[in-house]
């Protein structure tokens, strides 16, 4: 029997865990490598997301040796508090309240930040999925039918978010993307003036040197 690390056979993780390290070290971005291993293993690249960084924060003996010696690491991740999750629902319910949808409710509600939006969908599809009677509670609160907010074909708006929430590290992944382009590009710019500069600084000494020697020989 094969041993499974999460959901995926160890040879699996190791190959996925390779591809990864190869894939950073060549410069390309996660959602980039996410995509294209999806693809390649007929998995959804968000599902091999997923599975990445759980592999990384996971405690189990096995995944650490997997993991050993790439050098692959995982951002902290802040949790919800107890309070952040209630403000978060109720701040998204009043939106849906004023007839937005759940994706300008949450886009609203972070006032367009990308990465404070991820975090957002990502607890708020959590939450559909695993504790849709807290979000039925917060419905009423609100004011709100909860049939309307939890609806009984919970994967439709389940996809619509996983979809977002893509979409949204593809957002990422390109800003991040430009912005090393830019820094690359500034680098490249400043190198160049640094060079005309040591240039014009040897030809300023060249200059000076013949200079000197030609006083040298008039007074002689």
């Amino acid at each position: 029997m094969q041993q499974k690390i999460n959901g995926y056979t160890r040879e699996e993780a190791e190959e996925l865990v390779r591809y990864i390290a190869e894939g950073k070290r060549a410069g390309r971005t996660l959602t980039e490598l996410f995509a294209s291993y999806g693809k390649a293993h007929g998995r959804a690249g968000g599902s091999v997301r997923n599975y990445y960084y759980k592999l990384l924060r996971s405690e189990e003996r096995a995944a650490k040796e997997v993991l050993a010696g790439k050098e692959l690491r995982a951002g902290a991740v802040r949790p919800f508090t107890e309070e952040e999750t209630e403000r978060m629902l109720r701040d998204i319910l009043a939106q849906r309240k004023g007839g937005a949808s759940v994706r300008r409710a949450i886009l609203n509600v972070c006032g367009g930040d990308a990465k404070q939006m991820l975090r957002y969908q990502n607890k708020y599809r959590n939450l559909l999925r695993k504790q849709p009677e807290l979000v039925r509670a917060a419905a009423e609160r609100a004011g709100l039918a909860p049939e309307i907010v939890v609806r009984k074909n919970r994967s439709v708006l389940e996809k619509r978010l996983e979809n977002e929430i893509n979409a949204l590290y593809d957002r990422l992944a390109l800003t991040l993307r430009e912005e090393n382009e830019r820094l690359r590009e500034t680098v490249k710019r400043l190198t160049e003036e640094n060079e005309l500069l040591r240039r014009a600084s040897r030809v300023k000494g060249a200059l000076a040197s013949a200079g000197k020697g030609g006083a040298r020989s008039a007074n002689a």
